[in-house]
């Protein structure tokens, strides 16, 4: 990489004035706090620790990384548009990502006004490196998206490539690791300190089943941290939610349980739906979803929802395709039993 962090942050970025919020500059715990207009009535009445300083040590326990390099966001979604806002100027610069891929770098570049550059995957999801490297060249290109375990195809994408994409790229790369939890494959994390344009990003909506309370993770340098924490709103994670989040975190042995049986429940699903005539494919998968090809994606789709069970059409983006989540085991068998009935049909 011989771009600087510097040098590839927006100039408007770079010289500007963070708010700076009542609970920043002060940060003690005792007193009375007549300082941040808050209402002196209620459980919720004050404002939330704008650094998340308890909810990050945890993680930093947990990951093992430096609680210095760590984001928190209101979902990966903030995260992802941070990022777009940080390093792309509005109607000049471009971000890449490979499809079929998560729809929301889409959204956040048309967003933002940037150029979203589109490159397919190969016929086993994978990164063709032959069409990717004439953009390499591009001075334009800010951001590379990628996702892995993929969605909604549920593949990790080979390590090889990504480091090639890390060596090789001079911007910055976003390495989408919503589903990790789920995979054999260990996370990128390890790699966080040679490479420093990555950045990582997780969650607690999946494997730690937090979705409601829409608390995203990333991982990165020191120094694109400080961009970040500039650019954020300065209560951008609730108290709630913080706590919500320290509570599931500190149940370990929770976790494990739930994260083995959703591992189990997949692989007793794919052993169900293989014995199914209008299954014609299921997609190897690292995640806690299945992507499955069936004759008429779209009929069978609605045949399922008239029986109130509802998994995702993906035939838009991979032809006849659904995604189907792996749920309970009374959830699976309600899909299974709809499936054969309209197998049977």
């Amino acid at each position: 990489m011989k771009n600087s962090i510097q040098e590839l942050v927006r100039k408007s970025i770079r010289t500007l004035a963070p708010y700076s919020s009542a609970r920043e500059e002060y940060t003690g715990n005792e007193g009375v706090f007549l300082d941040a207009n808050e209402n002196p009535f209620g459980i919720y009445n004050r404002y939330p620790d704008p650094n998340q300083t308890k909810l990050k040590l945890r993680l930093a326990e947990l990951k093992k990384i430096s609680p210095e390099k760590i984001f928190l966001g209101n979902g990966s979604d903030e995260v992802i548009d941070i990022a777009f806002r940080i390093f792309c100027e509005p109607n000049q610069d471009k971000a890449l990502t490979f499809t079929p891929t998560y729809g929301m770098y889409e959204v956040s570049a048309n967003i933002n006004a940037v150029e979203l550059i589109k490159l397919p995957l190969n016929s086993e999801f994978q990164i063709d490196r032959k069409s990717l490297q004439p953009f390499f060249k591009d001075d334009h290109l800010k951001l590379i998206f990628l996702c892995s375990p993929n969605n909604p195809t549920g593949n990790h994408l080979k390590s090889a490539d990504i480091e090639f994409i890390l060596a090789n790229f001079n911007g910055i790369v976003i390495l989408d690791e919503a589903y990790i939890d789920f995979a054999d494959q260990a996370s990128f994390l390890e790699k966080l300190s040679t490479y420093p344009n990555l950045i990582i990003s997780q969650t607690l909506s999946k494997a730690w089943g937090l979705a409601g309370i829409r608390l995203g993770i990333a991982f990165m340098s020191e120094e694109i941290l400080s961009f970040f924490t500039k650019v954020k709103p300065p209560y951008n994670i609730s108290s709630a939610n913080q706590e919500a989040a320290l509570e599931t975190l500190n149940d370990e042995a929770g976790f494990r349980k739930n994260l083995r049986e959703i591992l189990d429940e997949k692989e007793k699903l794919i052993t169900s739906l293989q014995s199914l005539k209008i299954i014609r494919k299921i997609y190897p998968s690292d995640a806690n979803f299945l992507l499955v090809e069936v004759d008429d994606a779209d009929d069978l789709y609605f045949k399922l929802v008239n029986q109130k069970v509802i998994i995702r059409n993906r035939n838009s983006v991979v032809k006849n395709c659904l995604r189907i989540t792996v749920g309970s085991a009374n959830e699976n068998q309600k899909l299974l039993i709809a499936l054969e009935k309209i197998s049977n049909d």
